[in-house]
């Protein structure tokens, strides 16, 4: 209403008749007294006559206008059933961050490695996309073969655990899964047969050879969608290993024709995706870790780690901007202590997690000599202590290598429906396998 004090009506008697002395007032004009106080009559009488009458006939320009009854106050108010507070809210199951919002996380895994005290901070910023002009980076004695090779620029990719993610980057992934325990490894991934009789084995987690041109078995008829959702079923941890291009001076006289080409960036980069692809297919999820497989190679011939180097980086760029983690599977003599020079210089992208090769029989997951305590810890190692070894349990027999690990396994994603029904034995319940 208005609050403009409304005309007194003429006609209206003095209240005070005025003095003799004083000059006489026209009849419509009241003492200040008088009208004052039938101001005050009339508007208490006109607000009582406005709050009486009906709403206006002309109609609302919106349905629901901020001074209507609907408003902020009333029962259904601009923050109504489908607002932040209602049902649907950010909070609810449908918000903003969907309904995996309280098990999501960002790129980088919790498994990362701890930063050397030379390098970088490795989770003092995000990454940045690979500068296309910048050369990769090596020891101090190499060259890199590839002076366009594209390089991320962050400080925060400086060490293993660092991240570059790209566009097509999900901005949340759920957090990677890890196994602590033993694991066997072989060239071909056996029968659910013999995944059920080995339940009876001491491990609880297998590498299985799921990708890359340079497999030593690339023939893995078991290993399907169905055989990744069944074992995965049974109990058993999932180590995928993607063997595709090697060092140019690999020590194997069969690997050498999968040597690394003159373009090793391009050529990472391409495995990177073709080894995201093949999990993919196979029903594993992003934040699983991708294990790639180097040979053992010559050591002293700069030139062959600066190429190797830039592949493998290349390829780590690939698969962490795809959603997966990159694990890196060598030599401790060759691969694996060329990864740990370039992580004290502060080389950027490097693997998440270690898997290095040293057949001393016991395992030394923690007191590996070539590198230092705090490097891929924790929960980013894997030590493989003895190869070509045959066991047998259930009956059925193989020929595997033996691991140590607290390290990521694969997240499978694979439907229910492919895993086929193979009966787990009670024995197996109560045991320690996550």
């Amino acid at each position: 209403m208005s609050t403009r004090t409304p005309p007194v009506s003429e006609g209206a008697p003095a209240l005070v008749p005025a003095p003799p002395s004083a000059p006489t007032r026209p009849r419509s004009a009241p003492p200040p007294g008088a009208r004052a106080v039938v101001a005050a009559v009339l508007v208490a009488l006109a607000g009582t006559a406005l709050l009486n009458a009906p709403p206006p006939a002309t109609a609302r320009t919106a349905p629901e206008s901020a001074a209507g009854p609907e408003s902020a106050a009333g029962p259904e108010s601009a923050a109504g059933p489908e607002s932040a507070a209602g049902p649907e809210s950010a909070a609810g199951p449908e918000s903003a961050a969907g309904p995996e919002s309280a098990t999501t996380r960002s790129l980088t895994p919790s498994g990362s490695t701890a930063p050397d005290p030379t390098a970088a901070d490795p989770n003092s910023a995000d990454s940045t996309a690979p500068d296309s002009t910048a050369p990769d980076s090596t020891s101090a004695d190499s060259t890199a073969p590839d002076s366009t090779a594209p390089d991320s620029t962050s400080a925060d990719s400086t060490t293993p655990g660092s991240t570059t993610p790209g566009s097509t980057t999900p901005d949340l992934l759920a957090a990677p899964v890890h196994f602590a325990g033993k694991a066997f490894d072989t060239c071909e991934a056996p029968s659910l047969t013999v995944m059920k009789a080995w339940l009876a084995s001491p491990y609880g987690a297998v590498g299985i050879y799921f990708g890359g041109r340079g497999r030593g078995c690339p023939v893995q008829k078991e290993l399907t969608p169905s055989w990744v959702a069944s074992a995965h079923a049974m109990g058993w941890r999932l180590l995928p290993l993607f063997v595709g291009s090697q060092a140019p001076c690999v020590d194997s006289l069969a690997k050498r024709k999968y040597a690394i080409g003159s373009t090793p960036v391009t050529q990472g980069t391409k495995e990177g995706g073709d080894a995201v692809r093949a999990a993919k297919a196979l029903g594993i999820g992003t934040s699983s870790p991708l294990y790639l497989d180097i040979e053992a190679y010559q050591r002293g011939d700069t030139n062959c780690a600066a190429t190797t180097l830039s592949f493998v980086r290349a390829w780590n760029r690939e698969v962490r901007r795809l959603g997966y983690l990159p694990g890196f599977y060598s030599s401790a003599d060759t691969g694996v202590r060329d990864m740990e020079t370039q992580r004290r210089a502060g080389t950027k992208d490097l693997p998440e997690a270690m898997w290095f090769a040293r057949w001393r029989g016991q395992p030394a997951l923690l007191t590996e000599s070539v590198l230092q305590p705090q490097a891929w810890t924790p929960h980013a190692r894997i030590h493989q202590y003895a190869g070509n070894v045959t066991e047998t349990y259930g009956g059925r027999t193989l020929a595997i290598d033996r691991n140590a690990m607290d390290a990521p396994v694969a997240r499978v994603t694979a439907p229910a429906r492919f895993a086929a029904r193979v009966p787990v034995p009670l024995s197996f319940v109560a045991s320690q396998r996550p």
